[in-house]
Parts: C-alpha cells; structure tokens; sequence
C-alpha cells in the first residue's frame, strides 16, 4: 500500500503534457490552415531561396540543412515545452502584421531577399508567440530565430566584406608562404593587393590571384551557421556559447589563411591545382580539419567550467 500512496503522489505533482491539447481535431485544423497560408504567402521567398541555394551550394548549400537544426532544437525542448500550458497572446498581433507588411516591400519595392527573409521569420515567431502564448515560445524563440542562418546575405553586403577578406587572405598567406620558403630557399612571395607572385628557386615567376572563391566568406557564413548549432546543442551555458560565436569568425578566416597556404604550396608541384575543379575539391578537404579544430575549441569550452549537476531525487 504504501507504494500505491507513493505512485498516487507522483501521478498527481507530475506535470501534464499541455501540448497534446493543441492536436484535438479543431487544434489540428487550424495549424493546417495557418501553416498552408503561411507557404502560400512566403512561397515566392522560399522558391527564391532554394534557387540560390541550388545555383550556389558552396555558399548557401548549408541553408537545406537550418530548419533540420531548428526542429531538432525544438525536439530537445520537447519537455519543456510539453510543462507550459499555451494561450493565445493578442499582443503578437503588431509584430504579424508588421512582418506581413514588410514582405511585399521588400520583395516588389526594394527586391532585396535577405529583407523579406527576415520579415518571414519575424511573422513566423509572432505568428507561434500569438497561437501559444509567452511561457511556451521562449523554448520557442531560439529555433525560431537560429532560420537567421538560413537568409543569403545581399550583394551589396557581401561585396564590401568579401573584398575585404580577400586581402586579408592574401596577407596572411603570404605571410605563412614566406616563413616557410625563404629559410629554406626554396621560394620567395611578393604580394600586390590581392594577387601574390610565387618566385620559385630556378626563376620561374607564379602568380596566384586570391579571387572571390578564396576569399573565405562561404567558410565565414557556414561557421557561424555551424557555430550556433553546435553552441546551442554541445553546450549548456551562454557564456560558452557567446564564445563560440566570438571565435567561429576567427577560426574561419585563420583556416582559409591556411586553405590559400596549401593552394600555394601546390602550384609549385602543378600550377592546375589552384584552378577549377582541383581548387574547389582541396578547398572543400580543408574544411575538415577546420572543422575538427572548431570542435576542439568547443571541448575546451566545456571543461573549463562544468556545469553544475542537478541533485538526485
């Protein structure tokens, strides 16, 4: 008897699943409809999206995989979430109908996709805080907002750092390609902007252009998009995860530095494997161990300070 009192007791503290309430028949009728009115309303932006993301898969290719991340992260939070119970918040409605209006300025007035990709995430959260209310969207609001990762940046933006990351790639490996040549002997690196000139031992002169492809912006963008998935699941407090969104630029344009440095290295052994095909394949080998060091610098992170650990019941 006294474990019958005891399993009662349980039953009755422990917390009910709220969010099964929302799937009733009516529940499920009205998410169809809201979710087949929002893809009408966004589908020229997703379609758009899905175009660049296509034509471009070095640059954008990881925009397929952020909603997986998103519902994953929500997946995480699933029993959190389950504890809140959901109420409708009429306050949202500003925050909707500001993202509704903003959408079709931004796609038929100004044109600019990385607008109206935000103006779709801002009606998609305000559209979720009005349906379940405060308590159950702030387990919401971080793989709501993580979509961010997903909007291609505008031309005019990555123009100004693109350029900018190429002479910064250029310096830094020539920098590298100098202390490894000169020692030795074996060559010598002049740079002028963006281009260096590799003179090798027997006179012969190879210039190499760091173009856009090198310089670094698509490893800058998946890594911070690879930062925050792996800061929001692999660690526990914010601290930790604001530092890994700190370094994952750094580390970035410190591997392509390196990316530029092997390319250059080669061109002594065969000019063709800094061009086409055979400079996108070893630029795309060189992303894992660019990968490995960024998990490393999580690991770090994650024994510095332990998190505390939770009290047996």
């Amino acid at each position: 008897m006294p474990e019958t009192k005891a399993t009662t007791r349980s039953e009755a503290t422990a917390p009910p699943n709220r969010v099964l309430g929302i799937f009733t028949p009516t529940g499920i009728t009205v998410l169809a409809v809201l979710a087949v009115g929002f893809l009408a309303m966004f589908f020229r932006w997703f379609f758009q999206q899905a175009q660049i993301s296509l034509a471009h898969p070095e640059d954008w290719g990881h925009a397929f995989v952020i909603p997986l991340i998103s519902g994953y992260l929500i997946w995480l939070n699933r029993e959190k979430i389950a504890r809140e119970s959901a109420s409708v918040f009429w306050p949202a409605l500003v925050p909707f109908a500001t993202g509704l209006l903003a959408y079709p300025f931004c796609v038929f007035v100004i044109k600019n996709p990385m607008t109206a990709g935000f103006s779709m995430i801002l009606t998609l959260g305000s559209l979720v805080l009005w349906m379940v209310g405060p308590k159950m969207f702030r387990h919401l609001f971080i793989p709501i907002a993580y979509l961010v990762m997903m909007v291609t940046i505008s031309n005019q933006i990555m123009i100004a750092i693109t350029f900018k990351l190429q002479l910064l790639a250029s310096q830094g490996s020539w920098l590298m390609l100098n202390l490894i040549g000169e020692p030795f002997s074996w060559f010598s690196v002049d740079i002028d902007g963006n281009t260096l000139e590799i003179l090798t031992s027997s006179g012969e002169i190879l210039p190499m252009n760091v173009a856009e492809a090198c310089s670094g912006m698509r490893m800058v963008v998946a890594f911070y998009a690879l930062a925050a998935a792996v800061a929001l699941i692999g660690c526990s407090q914010w601290w930790q995860r604001i530092a890994l969104l700190l370094l994952a630029g750094p580390v970035a344009i410190f591997m392509n530095m390196i990316r530029v440095t092997v390319l250059g290295l080669l061109m002594l052994w065969d000019p063709n494997l800094a061009t086409g095909d055979a400079h996108t394949m070893i630029g795309t080998i060189l992303l894992v161990p660019s990968l490995l060091l960024f998990l490393g610098v999580m690991w770090s992170l994650n024994r510095i300070i332990k998190a505390p650990q939770e009290p047996a019941s």
